[in-house]
């Protein structure tokens, strides 16, 4: 059987190492073409001396002595973001996992798409951002772009054998966070360590302050109408604390299908490379004996209006998704830095959204402009605010 040939992007993060392991359950199955970073240049060698990809990309500025360390163990090594988009286009993989953070990921999915490569997607930006434009080049390229995120892979899952005229409506979880029972002047004083300190998933620490806010259940929400190709008003959110039952697709006789397992991403991601098969892992198995109870509850969009941001921008359409999207990544950024409350993450998003002029059909030139006015409109209200 011939190896599946795989590329990690942003393999030094939380979704690029777990990738990593699952691949480490099955070297027979899987071949590492490319493995990259951002700066990570300790941990992304000592990958590449564990792993043996045929190349390494840091795409920072990494200390010109990791040139000859890679050149002595023998590593193909390359720097700077074109060396990722070269990368991307060269089509030497099967399948690409796209683990970065944020916007990075857009464009080189883009080449990646064009040049006929398949997309394991943990980046939900990439759809937030240009779902729209995305999907006609997947259908172009005879792409499959296989979901990581666990409520999607949840989705994509329950799918399986059913055709989306079927879709009465898919049923999103979300944890709640770690403030899921804040009242409204508790959130006003929320530290960046409370913010940090997930209480069910291991993430990064931009996707943590999302959960936390639950603006990253926002931008679920809108790469889910893309992703399954259902209207706004067919994707719903619960509040589900136990992390266990992923979530759900209701069809149209009434009938309910949902994932469950353990919360831990390396079962979304295996079954993303394993595709259509699946192979085991063994990260456990979800133990029915101590599952005493499964609470569904609906969500409190007074106390999280980060939601009610998703329909709305996916009402609005066009560049709005972008200028949300990019709004996200800088507001949380400067809370990270301690230059904004927690609270602020939200309402500076909002401010944003209300000052942009949308554009109704964009390329990607003006999605991706749109994504800079966001950020650059979120660093003017912050220095208002002094």
């Amino acid at each position: 059987m011939r190896k599946k040939r795989v590329s990690i992007w942003g393999s030094t993060g939380s979704i690029g190492t777990q990738a990593l392991e699952v691949i480490g359950c099955h070297p027979d199955r899987f071949e590492l073409v490319t493995l990259t970073a951002r700066s990570s240049a300790d941990l992304i060698f000592e990958q590449a001396l564990k792993w043996k990809p045929e190349r390494v990309i840091l795409t920072g500025a990494p200390d010109t002595d990791w040139q000859m360390r890679f050149k002595e163990a023998g590593i193909r090594y390359e720097t700077g973001s074109e060396a990722l988009m070269r990368a991307a286009s060269a089509a030497e993989e099967d399948m690409v996992v796209n683990g970065l953070v944020g916007s990075a990921g857009l464009l080189c999915t883009v080449n990646a798409i064009r040049a006929g490569v398949h997309i394991a997607l943990a980046n939900k930006e990439v759809l937030v951002m240009a779902g729209g434009l995305i999907n006609e080049l997947l259908e172009k390229h005879h792409v499959d772009m296989i979901p990581v995120d666990s409520e999607h892979s949840a989705v994509w899952q329950c799918l399986r054998g059913e055709s989306g005229e079927s879709i009465r409506r898919i049923v999103l979880t979300a944890s709640g966070g770690p403030f899921r029972n804040f009242s409204a002047d508790e959130l006003k004083h929320v530290s960046r360590e409370q913010a940090l300190a997930h209480p069910n998933w291991n993430m990064g620490p931009k996707i943590t302050v999302d959960s936390a806010t639950m603006i990253n259940k926002a931008l679920e929400i809108i790469e889910a109408r893309w992703l399954f190709g259902v209207r706004p008003g067919q994707i719903e959110v619960v509040v589900h604390p136990q992390s266990i039952l992923h979530s759900m697709v209701e069809f149209m006789d009434g009938s309910l299908k949902a994932q469950l397992s353990v919360p831990d991403m390396r079962v979304p991601i295996a079954y993303a490379l394993s595709y259509p098969e699946r192979f085991e892992i063994p990260f456990g198995s979800l133990d029915l004996s101590i599952l005493h109870r499964l609470d569904l509850m609906p969500p409190d969009f007074e106390r999280f209006p980060a939601l009610r941001l998703a329909y709305q921008v996916l009402e609005t359409g066009g560049t709005a998704p972008a200028v949300l999207n990019g709004a996200d990544e800088a507001a949380v950024q400067a809370f990270l830095e301690d230059r904004i409350h927690f609270i602020e993450i939200v309402a500076l998003i909002e401010e944003t959204l209300q000052q942009h002029q949308v554009i109704a059909r964009p390329g990607l030139e003006q999605i991706l402009e749109a994504d800079r006015w966001a950020r650059e409109t979120i660093g003017r209200l912050i220095r208002s605010m002094k």
